[in-house]
């Protein structure tokens, strides 16, 4: 296009409005600080200054974009105190890396110009914040995601929406708006650190994109990657580049011959959004992480980082150190979990429903993630553990599924996820305790977080969150309206047992509003949440706004309860054993101390009682149901709750004196009482949902529920149309908790029982496998023909065996197949799973076709 305007401020508007560039960069960068890390010819990330390897992990974080933004908005909570709060906890947590796909659709057009809007300054906020920090940065500047999820997207002005992730990587105009977009956002000035991105030492490299699928010619990817590196270095960029490798594996070589430093990757070892909490041992799942393109010539040698990860839809706190070990073995140097929950919305789980982390609403995930970081920093690269259980224990750390718990023990340093018995191995060298729970050296009564750092010789800061209550199960279906997580502020007691301290010592808040204070006596105080200074014989010196690390003595962020009204948490067993009392236990909150809780059951035998529940500590109540409730047939149960003149029931949470005349709500929870020679039944169609098929039957002529000629029962029919030679079908099962409420007769079960049928016309060998909690399998094979047979298995007859990894890890290169090298001997008390398989048969005289199984029922027997 000419100009022909004579008139120069006529041109030079013009010129102005062209060119969007000039708009963006308007602003002057401050001098280019020196870049911290570099990748040597080996593909070691190393630091500049004394060439050791580098190591980075922390998390991404989402308030400037997308839901993100949107929720904290909704919640009339300002984006840029919410960012204050959260960068603070995760420097708490001693992380120092972030990550995130910036959302483009929000901050660019359909041509790839920058748009200078309220997203892109939040983001330069928070890397504003992140740099005070020193919580190093790597910059993903393009997602191809719409900026709905979990609703459904806007109308957003960029390139991403035109094009899509798939024709994003192959259509040339696609191409130029991702170029003309990245060198736009590269030369952009953030208006707090006075620094472009590349400038910016502490922003240490770039992804180029996040999870690209690639299709068509694979010379049009290697060109697609080596034009968008392009365009980051034409903006003096000098920092490495990655590129995701592990999205398209297929695309692997593609990618892989492309001018680039390094690859990412990811890993959700436990799939994604089950919609409830998984429950048994997920350990073998992260045994180790697998790489598939040692084989690629190209691939060597270059660095190696996570982008995203996580254990989706796990609650127990063990699962992020054993991560981080087998991402060290594999060779990693950066590892971001995905995602951090903003303070304002964790209390819902709105944000990402399959994850869940935050320090006040999740503190022992939380503490675990604290103690990955330094699993990720102290690990060797490339060193192996063993195989589960064996690496369960490792340098300085310790995990453990039964217990729920990540643990660090070195001298200086003693964190744990939860309760505790490990003796630290030098309690007079400690300067860092941080822990839930209780230990040797901190005995709480709370469930929150607390953090114990040494300031001074007999100076200790101490810091302690609200009572964290997970009162639903948080990776159910999620709403802004429904609270997954109480928080409650409240007064525990606290013994701290810390040589430096002694048994006398003041304790002074320093935080903004809190004037606590306090004397310890043979270590004993009581604390509620807040920020505290510990001084022995009253020692003093240290400022409220002194520093201590990237962080501050009076610092403190936790919010008030989402709510306060009272709230029970029950999870009734399904059967128990009859004629034995068995224990009812509740978790109970939105109470005073003084608050009675009581039980109202009856069974069918018209026996009713009426029970106290005891407190228990930490807002849990307990009754023991009597065993002359206990007769075959059913208990019906409500729990009531008296806290001065109010009353709530549950189930229901009604309001009212339950035993008034008028009161008409008769919502009861149920409990099956087991005939003396009864079958306990281990899997029922028509009751049980919670099921882990491999492979991802979803077609309705693949996964059927179809009734069976009994009135009321239905048969879960599995068909596999292509299952290939040596592959396998099959589900897999939660039973640890039908055996819970039987375990008095567990001993005096000696048969496994199968009611089920193939759908082939010849015999099909099915695979019956029961799975413990350490990660054992015991498995048995059974012949099944074309009719409906009830097969039993001695459990003697059961023996080792591989098991299935369900849900199946993602990437779907890593295994598959886990086998325990210390099986021990089969107990029932110990199992967990139920494992039903069938391996397509190489001898198959049709291997590839259509093969399935109908199964009505599995349970246990005795004599």
């Amino acid at each position: 296009m000419k100009i022909r305007s004579k008139t120069p401020g006529l041109l030079l508007l013009l010129l102005l409005w062209w060119a969007p560039s000039s708009r963006v960069s308007a602003q002057t960068s401050q001098a280019k600080e020196a870049d911290l890390v570099y990748v040597d010819q080996k593909g070691i990330l190393r630091w500049e200054k004394n060439k050791q390897e580098a190591t980075f992990f922390g998390v991404n974080y989402t308030v400037p974009f997308a839901y993100g933004y949107r929720s904290v908005k909704a919640r009339k909570i300002d984006p840029e105190k919410a960012i204050d709060q959260d960068v603070y906890h995760l420097a708490r947590l001693g992380l120092d890396a972030f990550r995130v796909h910036i959302w483009d659709t929000e901050i660019s057009d359909s041509l790839g110009n920058l748009l200078e809007n309220e997203h892109l300054r939040l983001f330069d906020y928070l890397v504003y914040k992140l740099k005070q920090r020193n919580i190093r940065v790597m910059l993903t500047p393009i997602a191809f995601w719409g900026n709905g999820y979990p609703e459904k997207d806007e109308a957003t002005p960029g390139f991403s929406r035109r094009y899509g992730k798939q024709k994003a990587l192959v259509d040339e105009t696609a191409f130029k708006a991702q170029e003309n977009y990245i060198k736009q956002l590269l030369r952009h000035v953030n208006p707090y650190t006075k620094l472009t991105y590349g400038d910016d030492a502490n922003i240490i490299g770039a992804e180029v994109n996040n999870e690209p699928q690639h299709s068509g010619p694979k010379a049009r990817t290697t060109e697609y990657v080596n034009r968008m590196a392009a365009a980051i270095r034409a903006t003096g960029w000098t920092k490495p580049i990655f590129y995701n490798i592990s999205e398209s594996p297929t695309y692997a070589d593609a990618v892989a011959k492309a001018q680039v430093d390094g690859f990412s990757f990811q890993w959700y070892p436990t799939g994604l959004v089950a919609n409830h909490t998984l429950q048994g041992n997920y350990l073998p799942h992260v045994d180790r992480y697998h790489i598939p393109f040692d084989t690629i010539p190209e691939f060597r040698n270059k660095a190696l980082m996570v982008y995203e990860f996580d254990a989706g839809d796990v609650l127990g706190s063990y699962m992020y150190p054993a991560m981080a070990r087998s991402f060290r073995g594999a060779g990693f140097q950066w590892a971001t979990q995905f995602a951090y929950d903003p303070l304002a919305t964790a209390y819902g789980n709105t944000e990402y429903q399959t994850h869940y982390l935050n320090l006040a609403y999740t503190p022992s995930k939380a503490i675990s993630l604290m103690i990955a970081a330094q699993v990720f920093h102290q690990v060797p690269l490339r060193k192996s553990y063993g195989t589960y259980p064996a690496d369960s224990v490792f340098e300085n750390f310790r995990v453990s599924y039964k217990a729920s718990l990540s643990e660090m023990n070195a001298p200086q340093r003693f964190l744990y996820s939860n309760t505790t018995t490990t003796k630290p191995v030098n309690a007079a060298k400690l300067t860092q305790v941080a822990g839930v729970g209780s230990s040797p050296v901190a005995r709480y009564t709370g469930s929150g977080a607390y953090f114990l750092d040494k300031l001074e010789k007999g100076v200790w800061r101490l810091e302690v969150m609200p009572d964290a209550f997970h009162i639903r199960d948080p990776f159910a279906k999620a709403s802004p309206d429904k609270e997954v997580t109480r928080l409650q502020w409240q007064t525990q007691a606290m013994q701290l047992l810390l040589a430096d301290l002694g048994e006398t010592f003041t304790i002074t808040a320093v935080n903004e509003g809190n004037t606590y204070r306090a004397t310890a006596q043979a270590g004993s105080f009581q604390i509620q949440p807040g920020t505290y200074l510990l001084a022995k014989n009253g020692k003093r010196g240290f400022k409220p706004d002194a520093s201590f690390g990237f962080l501050q003595v009076n610092e403190f962020a936790a919010p008030q309860p989402f709510d306060t009204k009272p709230y029970v948490n029950h999870q009734p067993l399904r059967e128990v054993s009859a004629g034995k009392s068995f224990p009812l236990t509740a978790q109970v909150v939105g109470v005073s101390a003084s608050a009675k809780v009581s039980v109202q059951a009856n069974n069918q035998a018209g026996v009713y009682k009426t029970i106290g529940m005891q407190p228990m500590g930490n807002n849990q109540y307990r009754a023991e149901v009597p065993a002359e409730l206990t007769s075959p047939g059913q208990i019906s149960y409500r729990i009531m709750v008296q806290d001065g003149d109010r009353h709530v029931t549950y189930p229901g949470g009604y309001e009212g004196d339950p035993w008034a005349w008028d009161y008409y709500h008769s919502d009861t929870w149920q409990t099956f009482v087991a005939a003396e020679k009864g079958n306990l039944s281990l899997f029922n169609p028509t009751t049980d949902r919670s099921l882990y098929v491999f492979p991802n039957l979803w077609k309705s002529d693949e996964r059927q529920l179809v009734s069976s000629e009994n009135t009321g029962q239905l048969i879960l029919k599995l068909t596999a149309k292509e299952l290939a030679t040596g592959q396998t079908m099959g589900f897999q099962q939660y039973i640890g908790d039908k055996l819970q409420g039987r375990a008095p007769e567990l001993a005096s079960f000696d048969k496994l029982v199968v009611r089920m049928k193939a759908t082939t016309a010849s015999a099909l060998p099915v695979n019956v496998r029961l799975i413990s909690g350490n990660a054992a399998a015991f498995a048995a094979t059974v012949n099944v023909g074309a009719t409906f047979q009830v097969l039993e298995i001695p459990l003697s007859a059961l023996k080792p065996a591989p098991f299935l990894l369900l849900p199946r890890p993602y990437p779907g290169f890593h295994p598959l197949w886990f086998s325990s090298n210390k099986p021990g001997a089969f107990q029932l008390p110990q199992i967990e799973k139920l494992e039903i398989s069938v391996t397509q048969d190489q001898n198959a005289s049709k291997p590839g076709q259509p093969i399935g199984v109908e199964i009505e029922g599995v349970w246990l027997k005795k004599n």
